[in-house]
């Protein structure tokens, strides 16, 4: 009898189905860029202009799968400083379009751009003058003709083989809600501190805490005078317990470092006598409290320390920071 291997001839096919379906939506993203490049990038800036100037929030709507879209894009608007809320165009037409007020902008998708569930609310934004930005691939739709602007998308194929289920188009829907909320993130000078206000959970809000947020402050900073002996140094690391003490002269500003390391290559009998002067790494790198915690955790990786002096502008220690609170947060 002898052992008969599975048939490969599955595993290919699916292979070349992913391969095929990524290049279909390659083609449709590189159609948008082709676009934009020509009369698509004008009306794009129009775009962005009218929601820039527009006192209210951005209400993006859509059906089905382009509806799906749209409450994505509401999301990364929301996220990156643009008020944005997504409104269920049925549900528009009992009683929601309450929710569309004076100084908003509609922000509309929809392939086709006849989808009838969108009549009420274009209907409602052209009698109440409400700024309507279209994303459709049809300008001649009934939502492309009435829109204030119109981002008409270029057809390509789907990558379904039916031409069917909505692929090819709505990547090509999604990118472009990203492009138009990147670009009012730039046009707002939107900052990584901005975007950690409406992150302060998970993963993002701890890669944007500060330094400020996380260190240890006042009778926890380990330090002593210049002149101090060895010994004293000792009993301040050795209480504090970040296996370090900053060395500040008669100012109170940082001279300089004394490290468990520092201690090693040192040890002599009469080590304990000796001035911290004499021992001490003078200009130890430090971290400032305005600087992300990601960047101090770079840091101390980059020196394989573990614990780093926070100075003000005036190089004076106002706090410290350990690789264990950087770690316990979740900046790594």
């Amino acid at each position: 009898m002898t052992s008969s291997s599975a048939d490969p001839r599955p595993a290919l096919q699916a292979k070349a189905s992913a391969l095929r379906t990524l290049e279909l939506e390659r083609a449709g993203i590189a159609a948008i860029e082709a676009a934009l490049a020509n009369g698509l990038g004008d009306l794009f800036a129009r775009a962005v202009e009218l929601i820039l100037s527009a006192p209210g929030r951005v209400i993006v709507t859509g059906m089905g799968k382009s509806g799906h879209i749209g409450r994505k894009i509401t999301a990364t608007l929301a996220s990156t400083g643009q008020p944005a809320y997504f409104v269920h165009p049925g549900e528009a037409s009992h009683g929601d379009l309450g929710m569309i007020q004076a100084g908003d902008v509609i922000l509309a998708l929809s392939w086709s751009g006849e989808t009838t569930e969108l009549a009420d609310i274009i209907t409602y934004s052209r009698r109440f003058r409400i700024g309507l930005v279209a994303i459709t691939s049809n300008g001649e739709s009934a939502l492309g003709s009435e829109a204030d602007v119109c981002l008409a998308l270029p057809k390509s194929e789907e990558a379904c083989p039916n031409g069917l289920a909505p692929t090819t188009s709505t990547t090509m829907q999604l990118a472009l809600g990203d492009a138009l909320a990147i670009a009012l993130l730039e046009a707002k000078g939107f900052t990584a501190q901005d975007f950690r206000v409406f992150h302060p959970g998970g993963k993002l809000g701890a890669k944007l805490t500060f330094v400020r947020d996380i260190m240890h402050r006042d009778e926890r900073i380990p330090r002593v005078r210049l002149g101090a002996t060895m010994g004293e140094a000792v009993v301040e690391i050795s209480a504090k317990g970040f296996g370090c003490v900053g060395v500040v002269d008669e100012n109170g500003q940082l001279a300089g470092i004394v490290t468990d390391g520092d201690l090693r290559r040192h040890m002599r009998s009469d080590l304990m006598a000796a001035k911290v002067d004499d021992v001490m790494t003078r200009q130890p790198c430090t971290v400032t409290p305005e600087m992300l915690g990601v960047e101090a955790l770079e840091a101390l990786n980059s020196r394989k320390i573990s614990a780093m002096l926070v100075v003000d502008p005036q190089n004076r220690p106002c706090g410290i920071v350990h690789l264990h609170d950087l770690l316990r947060l979740g900046v790594a």
